[in-house]
């Protein structure tokens, strides 16, 4: 498939994008109260920085609609979740992930549910067993390459499937 093919998906892309980058400016702002009493928040180190964040949601938005392949880590070939990850951490932060779902489990360090940014990693597991991981894009929104005949795909957190599922957060 070469450039001209994609061309009429390209505008559905950069909408979707502007779609859910709108969503989570609209929907990052905390709610105002006194926080003077309150200790300062512990700032989360990070690999990446805030662009490189925002570089990595952009990227694995723009990514949505790549077929699934088991083994996959290339938009030419698919992507299966691990290597959908490690693309888009490589490509916009510069950075190597671990190649596995198993091994993302302890890639940066634990986030808290309120403390979430785009561009941490969302891990999923069942049983305590890892099973699946995507991007966090903002507004309870993930970016991940679901199991075969699939294609990469943008879903909620808060979908009856995923929030059945114990869920945890890292930040690279």
């Amino acid at each position: 498939m070469n450039q001209s093919d994609n061309w009429p998906s390209r505008p559905l892309k950069f909408a979707c994008v502007a779609s859910v980058l709108t969503l989570v400016a609209c929907s990052s702002a905390p709610p105002v109260r006194d926080t003077s009493t309150l200790p300062a928040p512990r700032e989360l180190a990070s690999r990446l920085s805030l662009e490189q964040a925002h570089d990595v949601t952009i990227y694995a938005i723009s990514l949505v609609g790549t077929p699934y392949r088991f083994g996959g880590n290339t938009p030419e070939g698919g992507f299966d979740c691990s290597g959908l990850i490690g693309h888009v951490y490589k490509t916009r932060g510069d950075l190597a992930m671990p190649r596995t779902v198993a091994r993302l489990q302890d890639a940066g360090q634990s986030v808290p549910p309120d403390s979430l940014r785009s561009g941490d990693l969302v891990l999923f597991s069942q049983r305590g067993e890892p099973t699946h991981a995507g991007i966090y894009v903002g507004a309870n929104r993930f970016v991940h390459a679901p199991s075969t005949g699939g294609e990469v795909r943008l879903e909620s957190l808060t979908s009856k499937h995923w929030a059945a599922q114990q869920i945890a957060f890292r930040r690279p």
